[in-house]
């Protein structure tokens, strides 16, 4: 594993933790895409967070051609984009994580 995708997928986890702690109730999904975008010819990896009783779906890429750019999409489990943004590898924190979670899956 890269370590930005390592360093990010710990941010991601202790984000996920801290949702959890105040929304018990919003059960959510953490994986690592590490393998699976490159064996489909995307130079790319990822960090998925889901919540599959609102079929909502958060992912966390880092493109090979841009690795200190976080690009965070949102969308549902079928793989649907609503909105995307890009963060500086350096600006995602807990914090950005856990507000775009509550933003997006808290209802």
């Amino acid at each position: 594993m890269k370590p930005t995708l390592k360093n990010l997928s710990e941010i991601v986890a202790s984000a996920s933790d801290l949702f959890y702690v105040k929304f018990e109730n919003i059960n959510t999904v953490m994986g690592i895409m590490d393998k699976n975008l490159r064996n489909q010819g995307i130079k790319a990896d990822a960090i998925t967070i889901d919540c599959i009783e609102q079929d909502k779906k958060i992912v966390f890429l880092i493109h090979d051609d841009k690795p200190s750019v976080v690009s965070i999409a949102l969308g549902n489990k079928a793989g649907d984009i609503h909105s995307s943004s890009e963060y500086a590898v350096s600006e995602i924190s807990e914090a950005v994580v856990l507000d775009v979670m509550e933003e997006n899956l808290v209802v």
